[in-house]
């Protein structure tokens, strides 16, 4: 107990001066804390109202943002707030976002793919939204020791997420439906756009090649056998996992996995917070920069 609560509750018993004299605390700093009872009340209950928000977004984005992207949250809502003391608070509250998960590694690559070259070369970055994209294949478990597979196209710039496909399957068509469907989002073409991949076997097929040619798409590949060289895309994937399995090693059936990842796409495009845009939403990236947000 705070020595100069024990001084007030016992004031009327033994006397003031004489509980400061036992606990060796001088007077006046008694009254002076008495004096400011009032505002530090006043201050914890406007901590209470504070702990409160943070726990609602920490709720509403599934238990995933850290103190970053809830500060950048409250800060949108006008509450003018130190990134500090919301780690502080959500550290003593125990209120802690999702942190990265061992990767595992599903990449087959092609026997002999036909030459593409790397056109990226690790910078993933773009200046102009629709330019340049990423894409990758991920697993998703499911109960019994099942999987369906997920393959992505992401935008460089705004980080948005602009196609996708989900299968229980892996062939080439896995990947082709993504980028069409990245096309579609994109306005029903890709011209000139690079999109860059590692080596699966998927993407050094002829039909994907065909796909790309189609669309305008310039292909691009890292270096075989090396991740870094796709690590967007790989990033992207193990965030997803990580905030919709949340630990758990699978989902009960095929239809939660997908409802989940689709809800999370949407929330992912939409609302969540991106700390390389400013801790902004893909799409409101892109309409604050003038470029048109067709699809979620």
């Amino acid at each position: 107990m705070n020595r100069f609560q024990f001084v007030d509750d016992h004031q009327v018993t033994y006397g003031v001066k004489r509980l400061c004299r036992v606990l060796e605390v001088a007077r006046s700093s008694y009254y002076r804390w008495r004096a400011t009872r009032a505002a530090r009340a006043e201050r914890a209950a406007a901590q209470d109202v504070l702990v409160a928000q943070i726990r609602k977004i920490h709720a509403d984005t599934d238990g995933t943002y850290g103190s970053p992207r809830v500060t950048a949250e409250l800060r949108e809502r006008g509450v003018r707030i130190n990134h500090k003391r919301v780690e502080r608070l959500m550290r003593a509250h125990h209120i802690v976002g999702l942190h990265l998960r061992t990767k595992v590694r599903t990449t087959v690559p092609a026997a002999a793919p036909a030459p593409v070259p790397d056109l990226l070369r690790r910078d993933f970055t773009a200046v102009r939204t629709g330019d340049r994209y990423v894409g990758d294949i991920t697993y998703l478990p499911v109960t019994g020791g099942r999987f369906l597979y997920l393959a992505t196209v992401l935008d460089l710039c705004s980080r948005r997420l602009v196609g996708w496909s989900i299968a229980d399957h892996m062939r080439t068509e896995l990947v082709t439906d993504a980028l069409q469907a990245a096309a579609r989002t994109r306005g029903g073409h890709l011209d000139g756009a690079i999109f860059h991949s590692d080596n699966g076997a998927q993407y050094c097929s002829a039909a994907f090649a065909a796909t790309c040619a189609r669309l305008g798409v310039r292909r691009s590949r890292g270096a075989v056998g090396s991740s870094a060289d796709n690590a967007a895309a790989e990033a992207f994937n193990a965030t997803l996992k990580r905030e919709t399995l949340q630990g758990a090693r699978g989902w009960p059936d095929q239809q939660a996995a997908r409802l989940a990842v689709f809800g999370w796409i949407t929330r992912y495009n939409t609302h969540r917070r991106h700390s390389a845009l400013g801790q902004t939403s893909p799409i409101n990236y892109e309409r604050t920069t003038g470029s048109i947000a067709t699809a979620a």
